[in-house]
């Protein structure tokens, strides 16, 4: 692939750059875009095909695939190209897997987070980046929320939505009900029930735990479908956190702290 060919494909990337991942009938299609060098390395080895890789010429270090066609440009001409900002050192483009759906990933967990409307792909990333450090088994991307497999959500998770399981679909209450989970609402009303009392209850039992929007939060209708509204004990004055920041503590609640700590963590 010529350097002319490369371009074409990096600016091709303006369309892959989506907040939500709506995927084709398939399944499949598209890019899974790892942006920096540690990132791009795990996406290697988790078995990823890459395709291409975009590096700054203010990049000396080494490349990850010698044997890939890469396309060294300087920054200003990079965000020219792409129209993504400021990028890290390297972007590598590899084959996108199918999708994972809910059935692929729920069978063997017990304890899962479920996202509604988390649109931003920071929040997500760091979302999944806390779920996989803390020993949450899975988490399932609802609709209206960000792709973990996006430039900016896996950047973010530092590669964690490589090895983390995670689903999408269009109905995660039917999906966790045929499961046999429990399911709990995170909302910052001060009159829901604390967490660490609900996460006492329910013992043993399969637990799912939704988060929604920064802002909004979850729906009324999504609460009110829920077994139980939950929320995190705050100190006076204090009405909230930001959604990736509440997950972080629930996702230690929702693990246990002993349990987190048996978790195999991801090198660096």
């Amino acid at each position: 692939m010529d350097d002319d060919a490369l371009r074409t494909m990096f600016a091709g990337l303006r369309g892959e750059e989506r907040r939500v991942r709506r995927p084709p009938p398939d399944g499949q299609g598209g890019l899974l875009l790892g942006e920096g060098a540690r990132v791009v390395q795990r996406c290697i080895d988790a078995g990823h095909h890459m395709r291409a890789l975009l590096v700054s010429t203010a990049y000396n270090g080494a490349l990850p695939s010698p044997a890939v066609p890469t396309l060294r440009l300087d920054p200003e001409e990079i965000q020219r190209l792409t129209g993504f900002g400021a990028m890290r050192e390297m972007l590598g483009a590899f084959d996108r897997p199918p999708d994972p759906v809910a059935a692929d990933v729920l069978p063997q967990a017990r304890r899962v987070l479920v996202l509604e409307g988390v649109m931003n792909p920071s929040n997500v990333g760091t979302i999944i980046r806390s779920a996989t450090a803390l020993g949450v088994d899975a988490t399932l991307i609802g609709p209206g929320s960000a792709d973990p497999f996006g430039r900016r959500a896996l950047r973010t998770s530092m590669g964690a939505a490589l090895v983390h399981p995670w689903a999408i679909t269009a109905d995660p209450m039917a999906d966790l009900r045929v499961a046999g989970f429990a399911v709990l609402a995170l909302t910052p009303d001060a009159a829901a029930v604390p967490m660490p009392e609900a996460i006492d209850r329910v013992g043993d039992a399969r637990v799912a735990l939704l988060l929604g929007a920064e802002g909004p939060g979850l729906t009324p209708a999504t609460i009110a479908a829920a077994d139980e509204a939950v929320t995190i004990p705050m100190a006076e004055g204090v009405d909230s956190l930001n959604v990736a920041a509440a997950a972080t503590v629930a996702c230690w609640l929702l693990a246990g702290a002993d349990d987190a700590a048996r978790q195999p963590r991801l090198p660096g």
